[in-house]
C-alpha cells in the first residue's frame, strides 16, 4: 500500500519555522513507520534527521508523535495508523521539548529532571554478601517501573506541561518511585524534597495520557499517586 508521510521539518540553519514536507511511500501494513520513515531518508531525503538505534522498542531512540499520540515509531505498525491507500500519518517530534532538527528534540531538560530524583539505590547499611537480597513479592511492588526506557513519551503526552513547563514530568516520578518502593533503598528524604515542591509530584491531575502513552505498558499514573500517598503518609 502507498501512504503519505507528513513529516514536520526544521533546519534551525536555514528554516526560521517548522514545516510539513510530505512524502509518498510504498509500505506493507506489517511494517514499522519506522520502516517508512528509513526509506524516505534513504530514497527521497537524506536530510531527514530522527533518531533510532535498537529498532526493537528497547532503547526508546525513536520517540516521536504520531497523528497527534505520542510513542515508539518503531513499535507503531503501519496497518495501526493508516488503514488505506493514500492514508496521510502525520508524524511529529516530541513536544515540551526544544526542536534541535526535524524528529531530533534536545532532552536535557527532560533528563536533568530525571537526575534530580535520584534514580540509583541509596543504601546506608552494608549488604549482606555480594548483593542485597529481596523477596519476589517485595520486587513486584515497583516491577513495572523497570521496565521504563526513558523514551519521554510519558513526558509529551502530559498535558500538565502545556501550563507549567517546570512540573518535574511523569517519568521522573516514576523513577523516584521505583526507588521508594524498593525494600533496600533509604533514599527516602532525598527525593521527598525534590518531590514535596511545587513542581514536584503535586501538579500531577491524573489526565492519564502518560499511561496511554508508555511503550512500555507501565502503571504510571498509579505510581505517581502512590507517591502521593507516601509523602502524605510521612508527613502524618
Amino acid at each position: 500500500m502507498n501512504i503519505i508521510l507528513k513529516i514536520q521539518r526544521f533546519n534551525p540553519d536555514t528554516d526560521k519555522e517548522p514545516y510539513f514536507q510530505e512524502f509518498s511511500v510504498e509500505v506493507d501494513p506489517n511494517d514499522r513507520l519506522l520502516d517508512g520513515l528509513m526509506k524516505v531518508k534513504q530514497f527521497q531525503d537524506g536530510s531527514l534527521c530522527f533518531r533510532k538505534s535498537c529498532a526493537h522498542g528497547v532503547c526508546g531512540s525513536d520517540g516521536m508523535r504520531i497523528n497527534g499520540s505520542d510513542g515508539l515509531a518503531c513499535k507503531t505498525l503501519v496497518k495501526d495508523v493508516a488503514g488505506k491507500d493514500g492514508e496521510v500519518v502525520t508524524v511529529e517530534p516530541l513536544a515540551h521539548l526544544p526542536v534541535q532538527r526535524d524528529l531530533i528534540v534536545d532532552q536535557t531538560d527532560f533528563f536533568e529532571k530525571y537526575r534530580a530524583v535520584k534514580p540509583f539505590l541509596i543504601s546506608d547499611t552494608e549488604s549482606e554478601g555480594k548483593e542485597r537480597v529481596q523477596s519476589q513479592d517485595e520486587r513486584m511492588v515497583f516491577d513495572d517501573t523497570t521496565n521504563c526506557i526513558l523514551c519521554a513519551s510519558c513526558y509529551s503526552a502530559c498535558p500538565v506541561l502545556d501550563d507549567e513547563p517546570a512540573f518535574i514530568g511523569p517519568a521522573a516520578i516514576v523513577q523516584a518511585y521505583r526507588f521508594l518502593a524498593d525494600s533496600r533503598d533509604s533514599g527516602t528524604r532525598e527525593r521527598f524534597d525534590v518531590l514535596d515542591t511545587p513542581n514536584g509530584v503535586w501538579p500531577c491531575e491524573n489526565h492519564f495520557k502518560c499511561t496511554k502513552a508508555c511503550p512500555r505498558s507501565i502503571m504510571i499514573t498509579k505510581r505517581i499517586n502512590q507517591t502521593k500517598q507516601m509523602i502524605k503518609k510521612d508527613k502524618g
